[in-house]
């Protein structure tokens, strides 16, 4: 069966919730999704970078035009690129409620900026990835502006088939790494990080030369990416990746952008980077999901589903969406969940008011369906949950849990298959 809308839709969130490249060889390209996604502003990034001895733009940072402003002067530059933070994309194309166009703006006169980021520090910012509202902008960075030579791509990420980092270079950067993997593989290099010993000075020569620096600038880069893997253990980063890595006229090696992503289970021992953690620009409902270790994707259907597995919420979808329905979401419950987790679960769920109709579809490999189903039982009632209710359990304990709903005295719809569950949840609505 195609996969349908739906299910796409719940693709396309966990990419974008926590979607991680990783090159598996040297022209193709796959994903792993981790627990959540670590949101940084450019400048967060840009202070670790400059922390660990990486070259970046000189910048301030300024929550208020005057300050902006005098961050201009100090910088003392021939260019200055003032630019709102926001964590989407497409900034420079936007537009802000103040009438302002355009969240990226060069200017040859620090007088402006002042005047510039009165217009953007209050205001919501609209692009291309936000939503229809705009995001507020509560914070800009004013950076010298450098013209750039020459653009290059690199990055050092996890990789599986290697067992551990790898560099990913190319002479082609300032666009798609994907397309020019696609287009001219042969201008993808790779080298294997043995763990142990770290980038070994033969290697980062060799990079330098094949992103195409000559001269003192080939040192130069060879000692930048060093330290770019200096920052990638420091961090404990899953993948740093610099787009571009460019040349100056002035002779100098710059980080122009880059991207960091974290592993979550280091979260203990980086608490520092991940108490920058920027979680206003996420969805309230995602936000409170992750506090109870729950992912949460919001749908525009009206049947809310509750799984455990990203796998099994997709199927859920399709199965849903076959039978004539329309999923409001889906939340996964994930493996090691405790009676909490499901009552907090329904307080999601229910909170949405879009929702008519609940379906929980558990298999129980790791999860104990006796905890499930004590968690809906103490819901429902606490709750006093007014949509219909239908619940489809199996696998580990599952006639304990049958017998705890069954004996609960609540109108808990049970269904034998995922099927019939998605039946009843369709009809549960039709017959309202």
């Amino acid at each position: 069966m195609a996969a349908s809308m739906a299910s796409q839709a719940v693709a396309r969130g966990l990419r974008g919730a926590s979607a991680k490249y990783l090159f598996l060889d040297k022209f193709k390209c796959a994903r792993v999704s981790s627990r959540r996604w670590l949101n940084l502003q450019e400048y967060q990034s840009k202070k670790l970078m400059q922390e660990s001895g990486v070259t970046v733009q000189r910048f301030y940072v300024a929550d208020n035009s005057p300050d902006a402003l005098q961050a201009a002067k100090r910088l003392n530059a021939k260019e200055i690129v003032l630019k709102a933070q926001i964590l989407a994309g497409g900034r420079g194309k936007g537009v802000f409620n103040s009438g302002l166009k355009g969240g990226v703006h060069l200017t040859k006169d620090p007088s402006v900026v002042g005047e510039l980021a009165s217009k953007m520090l209050g205001y919501s910012l609209t692009t291309k990835q936000t939503p229809k509202e705009g995001v507020k902008v509560k914070t800009v960075m004013v950076a010298e502006a450098l013209d750039i030579t020459r653009e290059t791509y690199f990055a050092i990420l996890m990789d599986r088939a290697c067992n551990g980092p790898v560099m990913v270079g190319s002479p082609q950067g300032g666009m798609d790494i994907e397309e020019v993997a696609d287009k001219s593989p042969e201008l993808i290099f790779k080298e294997v990080i043995d763990i142990f010993e770290g980038v070994r000075d033969d290697q980062a020569l060799r990079m330098a030369a094949n992103l195409g620096f000559k001269g003192p600038l080939e040192r130069q880069a060879a000692d930048q990416i060093k330290r770019l893997y200096d920052l990638f253990l420091k961090v404990d980063a899953t993948q740093v990746e610099v787009n571009p890595l460019g040349e100056t006229p002035e002779g100098q090696v710059v980080c122009f952008d880059a991207k960091i992503n974290f592993d979550d289970n280091a979260e203990f021992r980086q608490k520092a980077v991940f108490a920058m953690d920027d979680m206003s620009e996420s969805d309230p409902t995602e936000t409170e999901a992750a506090k109870w270790d729950l992912k949460y994707i919001g749908l525009d259907g009206n049947i809310a589903c509750f799984v455990n597995g990203a796998g099994l919420a997709m199927a859920t979808c399709d199965i849903i969406d076959l039978h004539g329905g329309k999923p409001a979401n889906f939340l996964d419950l994930g493996g090691g969940v405790k009676e909490k987790q499901v009552y907090e679960a329904f307080k999601l769920l229910t909170a949405d008011p879009k929702v008519e109709a609940i379906l929980v579809n558990i298999f129980g490999g790791i999860v104990n369906c006796a905890i499930i189903a004590n968690g809906i039982t103490k819901a429902c009632r606490e709750l006093a949950l007014k949509v219909p209710l239908v619940v489809r359990l199996e696998g580990t304990n599952v006639q304990e849990a049958k017998r705890i709903l069954s004996e609960s005295g609540l109108p808990i719809v049970a269904a034998n298959d995922l099927d019939d569950a998605a039946k009843k949840a369709v009809a549960a609505i039709t017959r309202k």
